[in-house]
Parts: structure tokens; sequence; C-alpha cells
């Protein structure tokens, strides 16, 4: 059932040193595309990283998180606030509209985001969303364009641990029926 795996998939920061095959990584950037977005404008990238020194660098840039680098794999997700705005020409037209248009592509790449998570346990590996970074620190490692917006750090690998499950609030903690 889909809700075990749900419950099952937890952050991974130990890894193996074992190669993640590419077959099992073309499944899970497979799961990402496949995810729904708003009118079907799929804003999103993802950079696959697998060479060591080019990973101790996104590392580094990810608030020293040097863990990261021990992954055999990492895939740095970017939502591409461009495919959001039709009015996009070189530079935002007014803030009120780039806001919107970079929330609805970040919206729509956490889902992708979430999509891979899941498929990586799927697939027997482990990952984190790694989220602590800015975007001036990262976007340059990378050669990111500065229209394109960072939005995860995730190390992918086999897992050297089993992280214990978290605890969680409450179903009723969280649920409002009809209004709030």
């Amino acid at each position: 059932m889909m809700i075990e795996a749900i419950k099952h998939r937890k952050s991974v920061r130990k890894f193996q040193e074992k190669a993640v095959e590419d077959q099992k990584l073309d499944e899970i950037l497979e799961a990402a595309r496949l995810a729904p977005s708003g009118n079907n404008k799929q804003p999103w990238f993802f950079i696959v990283i697998k060479d060591e020194l080019l990973r101790h660098e996104v590392a580094a840039a990810t608030n020293n998180q040097m863990w990261i680098a021990s992954a055999p794999v990492v895939i740095v997700a970017i939502a591409d606030i461009c495919a959001r705005s039709e009015n996009y020409a070189g530079m935002f037209v007014d803030e009120e509209t780039s806001g919107f248009d970079l929330k609805r592509a970040i919206r729509d790449t956490a889902i992708a985001i979430t999509h891979m998570l899941l498929e990586i346990d799927n697939q027997g590996l482990g990952a984190c969303w790694c989220g602590a970074f800015r975007q001036e620190g990262i976007r340059p490692v990378l050669g990111i364009p500065e229209d394109k917006f960072v939005l995860a750090v995730i190390p992918v690998g086999y897992p050297a641990e089993e992280p214990k499950a978290r605890s969680r609030k409450i179903l009723e903690e969280v649920i409002r029926h009809e209004r709030w």
C-alpha cells in the first residue's frame, strides 16, 4: 500500500560507499518528471552530480554540511520561474507577478521532489531534502542562472543507517472540517 511507502521513507544522512545503478537513477528521475504541475508547465530542472570534487563543492555551498558529499549521487532540484510566467521577458514584470510565479514554480517543483523521494525509497536507497543554502552561494558552483531558484540539494545513496521514525502530530491536530 502507498501509505506504507510513505511511512517508510525517512531522511538518510549516512551512506554506504556503493554506487547507485544508472537504471535506479533513471527511475528516480522519471518519477520526478511524471509529477503533476499547474497548467502542465513542468517548471523544474534536475542536476545530477556524481563527480566527487563537485559533490564536495555543493556540500560546502550547502552550509558546509560535508556529509552530503559522502553520497555517491547528489541531485539539485531547480524551480524555473520563467516556465510559470507568460510575461517573462528577461526580467519580472512586477513584484506581485514575480512572487506569484515563484511560489507556483516552487510548489510544482516540490511535488516533483516528493515523487523523487518516494521512488528513492522504493529503489532501496536513501536521501535527504537539504535546503540550508543561499541562492547566491550555490548558483555559481553549478552555473545556475539567476532566473532559476534552487529548491533542494538531495544526496542519494544506499543507506548506512536506518533512521527511527520521528513523532508526528496526530490527525486531529491538523485536520479541520468544512471551515477553520
